[in-house]
């Protein structure tokens, strides 16, 4: 039974094909070739997208784990971006998997910022036995903010990544914390407790920080993250990188100066990084 119930290109107009060669280059656009889809995760049918390299003849290409950032509809990728972020990741010779999450896009489900969705993300593994394109021995993942987050669950949970990188990665939910952007969000509209012991105890379960021990040991990881991030404190990586050194997960910490959430203004050498890392490990 095939777990990707649709597959249909991407299609943009000539005016956004153009953007595109600006904004991700022109091998991005020309030699990717990047789907919707909608697959099977849990009973649910989730959305997502594949991307892979154009024209690859009986190639297999290493498989890459995209995860988004964002909450519900804030932060899901259309398909203008989704064709220069895959699109860019399968020129550099990857096969990409990516998520919406469940309840997103027009997919069934609730998003629960890291409860049972981190299970679409699993559940893209499989995806890749009926792409012929895969090599589905070699696996990389990847994730900005809350897909930083949603990367590290993984990863405590599947240890046959041989790297992974993360930008502005959440690690630490503190939602005690007066300051906290993500305790009045998050306790109503998305996790969902209704009782402060039991919305304490699902930002613990969200929080790596607080079980290093079960990330493995082989997957060495790419920490980005901007000195004036206002959405998530670079402490995230900070602190996080001390509880990696005592459990000995190998890892580099970037911090990068005044660069922003999205670190806009250090995305070529971001890029750079990101390209040789995943080049250096999924081999």
């Amino acid at each position: 039974m095939s777990l990707i119930l649709n597959r249909e290109p991407i299609k943009l107009t000539s005016v956004q094909e153009k953007m595109i060669r600006s904004g991700w280059g022109k091998e991005a656009f020309e030699n990717s070739i990047v789907e919707k889809i909608v697959y099977l995760s849990d009973g649910l049918k989730v959305h997502g997208f594949i991307a892979r390299p154009a024209d690859a003849g009986n190639k297999k290409f290493p498989c890459i784990i995209w995860n988004r950032g964002g909450v519900g509809q804030s932060g899901a990728i259309d398909d203008f971006n989704a064709r220069g972020i895959f699109g860019q990741l399968a020129s550099w010779g990857y096969v990409v998997f990516a998520s919406q999450y469940r309840g997103n896009a027009g997919g069934g489900g609730k998003d629960e910022f890291g409860g049972s969705d981190v299970n679409d993300v699993l559940n893209l593994i499989p995806l890749a036995d009926e792409i012929p394109e895969s090599n589905t021995k070699i696996w990389g993942i990847e994730g900005w903010s809350r897909g930083g987050m949603m990367t590290y669950l993984t990863l405590t949970r599947n240890h046959n990544f041989n790297a992974a990188v993360v930008s502005g990665a959440i690690s630490n939910m503190n939602c005690e914390a007066d300051d906290s952007p993500f305790t009045r969000f998050f306790n109503k509209d998305i996790i969902g407790a209704e009782f402060p012991a039991e919305f304490r105890k699902k930002c613990l379960e969200r929080s790596v920080i607080n079980f290093p021990e079960k990330l493995s040991k082989h997957t060495p990881i790419l920490i980005l993250h901007g000195t004036n991030d206002e959405r998530v404190s670079p402490d995230n990586s900070i602190d996080l990188s001390k509880k990696l050194i005592e459990n000995k997960i190998p890892f580099r910490l970037v911090l990068l100066e005044g660069g922003d959430h999205f670190l806009k203004t250090h995305r070529k050498e971001v890029d750079e990084m990101r390209r040789n890392w995943f080049k250096r490990f999924l081999v």
